[in-house]
């Protein structure tokens, strides 16, 4: 079966465009105009993963993003955005989207960025089948590093006594670090590993994504856990 798209833009031409391309490269695409008929057709059919223009008039993309996530629905979101201060895109993180594309933007990304996020949250066997790979071990209840808890199972996430509340992509690039605590990560690895395409040296999606789950982790007088070693990539260790 075609995965279902949820297109939400307020740009009849950028509109038209995405729809007919989603479409011929296999997605079902329902497509709308504004946020209230984004959360609509949301809630009579819930899509595989929605794409959201941010700015549209009266209920915007962020707007629909905390509605959903509020109810408790965690289908993948990427947002179009044409803001590119790195306050922006943490506002659309901290409303609970996954993953963010800046307007104005080459089809083929957004496919990349679509697949990635579909890859993740699609269960094993489902859809296309994968390249055959070796079995993966069942994963330990918990993992430890640096003063970090993690329990992959549940999705928790502990510094000490206080548990982080973490988006799926902050937990899932957490997880790699701690499994790698005091290896230095390239970007390219973190980005294939994380989001199954590397977007290039130009792509600010990793250091956002990063400084974003410092300010969750960082503590008063405690000492920063991601370190980053300049000209390759972040290594997890406390100093």
């Amino acid at each position: 079966m075609p995965h279902t798209v949820l297109l939400a833009e307020d740009d009849r031409a950028i509109r038209n465009a995405l729809e007919r391309a989603l479409t011929l490269e296999g997605y079902q695409v329902m497509a709308v105009a504004d946020g209230v008929e984004a959360l609509a057709q949301a809630h009579r059919n819930r899509p595989d993963v929605l794409l959201l223009d941010v700015m549209m008039p009266g209920i915007d993309g962020l707007q629909v993003c905390r509605v959903l996530r509020a109810e408790g629905d965690r289908t993948p979101v990427l947002m179009l955005t044409a803001l590119v201060e790195t306050a922006d895109r943490i506002a659309g993180l901290d409303a609970g989207a996954d993953d963010y594309v800046v307007k104005p933007f080459d089809v083929e990304e957004v496919f990349a960025r679509l697949r990635a996020l579909l890859r993740r949250t699609s269960p094993v066997g489902a859809g296309s089948a994968p390249a055959a790979e070796a079995p993966r071990p069942l994963p330990e209840r918990f993992i430890e590093a640096a003063g970090l808890r993690m329990d992959p199972q549940a999705r928790r996430a502990w510094r000490g006594a206080r548990e982080l509340e973490l988006t799926r992509t902050e937990f899932e690039l957490l997880e790699l670090l701690v499994r790698n605590a005091g290896i230095v990560l390239d970007h390219s690895t973190i980005y294939d590993r994380i989001w199954g395409y590397d977007f290039g040296p130009g792509s600010k999606n990793l250091a956002v994504y990063v400084g974003y789950l410092r300010r969750k982790l960082d503590e008063p007088e405690a000492p920063q856990l991601i370190h980053t070693v300049r000209g390759v990539g972040y290594v997890l260790r406390e100093d």
